[in-house]
C-alpha cells in the first residue's frame, strides 16, 4: 500500500493513484542534456481506479486498515449525509464493498480502523463516538463525548484516543472506558471555530495539535504537561499537520 495513494473529493468520488518510476531518457528530446550523475528515474502517479459512492455526498473523512493485505487492500469512508462504508481495493484495482450504513444522527468527522478490523466512527456536531463490527458495520458501542469534534486520533496500543474539541484544546478518552474525559491537553481559547488536526507522537507518549492562531502545541500524555509551544507563523490557522515516527527521539 506504500506505492498507493488514495483521496476523497467533495462530489462523493474515491480516487486511487498508484507510484511507478519512469525513466527520464524515455522521454528525451534533442537539445535535453542529462548528466551522468543524475537521477533517470522519476516519480509518476496514475490513476488505477475512481468511483463515485453513494448519492455523490461530500467525503468528510477517510483511514486505512494497516493491516491489510496488498491483495485486498481496506479502507474506511465517512460522507456528508451520515453514512459510513468499508471497501476493498483487490489486485485487479476493483473496489468492493464490506458494508455500509446509515447513522441516525452522527455526521462522521474522522474514521480509524481497530483491532479486529473493527472501525472507530467519531461525529462532527454530536461528538458521538461509535464502535463498528469490521464485517457488518452492526454498532458495538456508542457514546457522546462532551464537545463536538474537529478531528480524532486513536492509538490502539495505549487503548487511547484525542479529540480536537473546538473548544480549550484537545480531550483524551479511553476506547474502553465511558464518556468520562482521561484529561483535556489546554489551549488559548479559539477565535475562529474551526477543526484542527490532532496527532499521538512518540508511540503515543505526545499529544500533538494545531491552533487557529499559527501555534503547534505538543504536550506529554500521560501528564498534561505542555512540553513545546511551535511557532508556524504570527497569525493564521494551522488545521493540518503529519507526526513522524521518529519525533522527538534521541
Amino acid at each position: 500500500m506504500g506505492e498507493t495513494l488514495c483521496y476523497g473529493t467533495g462530489l462523493g468520488y474515491v480516487i486511487f493513484l498508484r507510484r511507478s518510476h519512469v525513466d527520464v531518457r524515455a522521454s528525451w528530446s534533442p537539445g535535453l542534456v542529462i548528466e551522468p550523475s543524475a537521477n533517470i528515474e522519476q516519480m509518476h502517479f496514475q490513476e488505477i481506479c475512481a468511483r463515485r459512492l453513494g448519492s455523490g455526498f461530500e467525503i468528510t473523512c477517510m483511514a486505512w486498515d494497516p493491516t491489510s493485505s496488498e491483495a485486498n487492500t481496506r479502507i474506511a469512508v465517512g460522507t456528508r449525509d451520515k453514512i459510513v462504508q468499508v471497501l476493498t481495493l483487490n489486485t485487479n484495482s476493483q473496489l468492493q464493498a464490506v458494508f455500509s450504513v446509515q447513522l441516525d444522527n452522527t455526521m462522521p468527522k474522522s474514521v480509524a480502523f481497530g483491532d479486529k478490523e473493527c472501525v472507530y466512527v467519531f461525529g462532527l456536531y454530536d461528538g458521538n463516538f461509535i464502535k463498528l463490527k469490521g464485517d457488518d458495520g452492526a454498532v458495538v458501542k456508542e457514546y457522546s463525548c462532551q464537545s463536538v469534534i474537529g478531528h480524532a486520533a486513536v492509538n490502539q496500543r495505549r487503548g487511547v484516543f484525542v479529540v480536537d474539541n473546538a473548544t480549550d484544546g484537545f480531550t483524551l478518552y479511553r476506547l474502553e472506558g465511558d464518556e468520562e474525559p482521561v484529561r483535556t491537553f489546554t489551549t488559548p481559547a479559539p477565535s475562529v471555530s474551526v477543526p484542527k488536526q490532532v496527532a499521538f507522537g512518540a508511540e503515543g507518549r505526545l499529544i500533538i495539535g494545531g491552533s487557529d492562531h499559527g501555534s503547534v502545541y505538543v504536550f506529554e500524555r500521560k501528564s498534561g504537561k505542555l512540553l513545546e509551544s511551535l511557532r508556524h507563523s504570527s497569525t493564521g490557522l494551522v488545521q493540518t499537520i503529519a507526526v513522524g515516527v521518529r519525533l522527538f527521539k534521541r
